[in-house]
């Protein structure tokens, strides 16, 4: 009998997904082909095209809690609109994903943050100008957007394996250009303390569907005039696979436990 893509995830029965952002695709790199379900397997899945992300869905185990890892996700700026962006959030809820982890790689705006360092996100502010929910009418509550009570969890095993993880307020924006020095200086007084292009969008998919949300950026580079190099992608993924060994370590002391 010929199982679909879909199917397969279904039956890992894993409650969390991780979605990993630029650069942190190390956190998978063992995995064999028989665990990666490839997005183009999944008609309703749409690609992604950008480097540091793999376009694939790997089974994993963190301990012994199976967990659904996304490796990549689609942009509003390859061109995808706001409900095509999060189709992935959709289908990990539909194959039976209650909580979710979303990652991604973030120039740091607050000059207490510095590169290379993992900070946890308390909220955010969407400044992409749409939403996943436009047409749906869903009046979604986001006080709560990133779960406290997880990120309670997160903090204590940080702590207690001496990795630095900083709390503080994500700003979504659309890219893919960086932003300019005057932009970064707005966004630290919106109250922001990294910047990226992602994740606001999934969290709101995700709230919008019950799921239970942590999210955490790695801080790759200085915001644009915080630092004395320009900014590449090429630095922003190396920065990212070098601060994956943290993350692997923080997610062993948190969901490891189970």
């Amino acid at each position: 009998m010929i199982v679909s893509a879909s199917d397969r995830l279904r039956r890992w029965g894993a409650d969390t997904a991780i979605v990993l952002g630029s650069g942190l695709g190390s956190l998978v790199a063992d995995a064999t082909d028989d665990d990666r379900v490839s997005y183009t397997d999944i008609p309703e899945l749409p690609a992604s095209n950008v480097a540091g992300h793999a376009g694939e869905f790997v089974l994993g185990a963190i301990g012994s809690q199976r967990v659904i890892y996304a490796q990549g996700r689609a942009h509003l700026y390859e061109g995808h609109s706001a409900q095509t962006s999060t189709a992935g959030v959709r289908l990990l809820a539909q194959v039976g994903i209650k909580r979710v982890i979303l990652t991604n790689a973030a120039g740091t705006v607050n000059a207490a943050f510095r590169p290379g360092s993992w900070m946890m996100i308390t909220d955010h502010l969407n400044l992409t100008g749409t939403s996943p929910l436009v047409s749906a009418a869903e009046f979604i509550d986001m006080t709560d957007a990133y779960s406290a009570a997880w990120g309670e969890q997160f903090a204590t095993a940080a702590s207690a394996n001496e990795i630095t993880l900083h709390q503080g307020v994500y700003a979504g924006l659309l890219g893919p250009q960086y932003e300019t020095p005057a932009e970064v200086r707005m966004l630290r007084s919106l109250g922001a303390d990294a910047v990226g292009m992602s994740t606001v969008l999934e969290t709101i998919q995700a709230r919008a569907l019950g799921l239970q949300v942590a999210g955490f950026s790695c801080l790759t580079n200085w915001a644009a005039g915080m630092g004395e190099h320009q900014l590449t992608h090429e630095d922003v993924l190396a920065t990212g696979q070098s601060a994956a060994r943290d993350f692997a370590r923080l997610l062993a002391a948190t969901l490891g436990r189970g």
